[in-house]
């Protein structure tokens, strides 16, 4: 197995496969109008296996178009729909997310959770935008900084991985500047990181290591994994997700 072969199969077990939880999914769904309206159209973009799918499938009267690029999150999501009762609520779609297949103005909402920096910020919020109707919901979250400073060093690492990474304010700006309004914004707090995201990651990594004979290119993802949940831990004050909740116009 490849490194991205393998980061699947550690990720495939995992209800998220980044920082969230149910409560933030619901806390971000109630800035919405979609609650009581019929034949509400989502599209969740990177889904993953689709913690976040299956909440909003709950949630709401209509479907789900959950879309990811990997055939074994969107097989278990399938699992997971089937196992509760929600399969047809929800529709996978293997598929880029520059790629999408919507109609314009197709959609009541775009749902993406820690996955729209694969296109960056701005990028994503323009080629997407097209999809949604007029007051749909662009619902993402996204890594910002929560402080106004932070150590030199920790701005480096961040400019270097993820150069988009900004204040809320900056995010808000580019929002408004597409033509979007703010419904809402939050800061996932530290559990939704560690509780819900590291944690449970730490617990498949012996089963994940014995599967693959405790190899050199497993035992790197084991300990990039453990590196990047100790730099969360340890600076944690200074950034994490922000979640917005913006309508179209």
């Amino acid at each position: 197995m490849d490194a991205i072969e393998l980061l699947i199969d550690l990720h495939r077990h995992q209800n998220r496969q980044g920082p969230g939880s149910k409560a933030d999914t619901l806390r971000a769904f109630s800035c919405t109008n979609l609650s009581g309206r019929s034949n509400v159209r989502i599209a969740d973009i990177g889904c993953g296996t689709g913690g976040q799918s299956l909440t909003l499938a709950n949630a709401i009267d209509g479907h789900i178009t959950a879309v990811d690029i990997f055939d074994d999150f969107l097989s278990e999501l399938e699992r997971r729909a089937t196992n509760s009762g929600l399969a047809d609520k929800i529709t996978t779609l293997n598929c880029p997310m520059d790629s999408l297949p919507f109609d314009d103005e197709s959609l009541d909402a775009i749902w993406s959770e820690g996955a729209i920096y694969h296109m960056g910020f701005e990028s994503g919020i323009n080629s997407w935008k097209r999809f949604l109707r007029p007051g749909g919901y662009l619902v993402v979250s996204e890594i910002t900084w929560i402080t106004e400073n932070r150590p030199f060093s920790l701005e480096s690492f961040w400019k270097k991985e993820y150069p988009e990474i900004g204040r809320a304010s900056d995010k808000i700006n580019i929002l408004e500047k597409h033509g979007f309004s703010l419904s809402g914004y939050f800061v996932l707090p530290a559990d939704s990181w560690i509780r819900e995201y590291y944690e449970p990651l730490e617990h498949q990594y012996d089963a994940f290591l014995s599967t693959h004979h405790g190899s050199d290119a497993a035992l790197q993802i084991v300990r990039e994994s453990r590196e990047e949940a100790a730099y969360f831990e340890k600076n944690q004050a200074y950034y994490s997700y922000g979640f917005y909740i913006a309508r179209r116009g």
